[in-house]
């Protein structure tokens, strides 16, 4: 997979140095998979949850910190919408909209 919108990784683990190690795992993982549908996804991740419109929620880190992305399956994009800690996670609303 592609991951768009490495920017947001990058700035995050800016603040949370104790993230970067499993975001990096996570981004390693993730560039090597090539994903065609949501069984791919759950296969790869299996606490990952599909929550609409293309939006897949992934636990990083024991689930300290969660990543919401969109999944296009036809050109294999990973499009990283949202990256932080479980208490930020908690005051989205809808993660569909991001």
């Amino acid at each position: 997979m592609i991951i768009s919108n490495k920017k947001l990784l990058m700035d995050f683990v800016q603040n949370h140095a104790q993230a970067v190690k499993p975001l990096n795992k996570w981004v390693e993982k993730v560039k090597t998979e090539h994903w065609q549908s949501h069984t791919d996804v759950k296969r790869t991740f299996g606490t990952a949850d599909y929550v609409g419109n293309g939006r897949y929620v992934f636990n990083i880190s024991g689930n300290n910190f969660r990543l919401i992305a969109v999944v296009l399956f036809v050109g294999e994009v990973l499009d990283v919408r949202f990256i932080g800690t479980h208490s930020a996670y908690s005051k989205i609303k809808d993660c569909s909209e991001l």
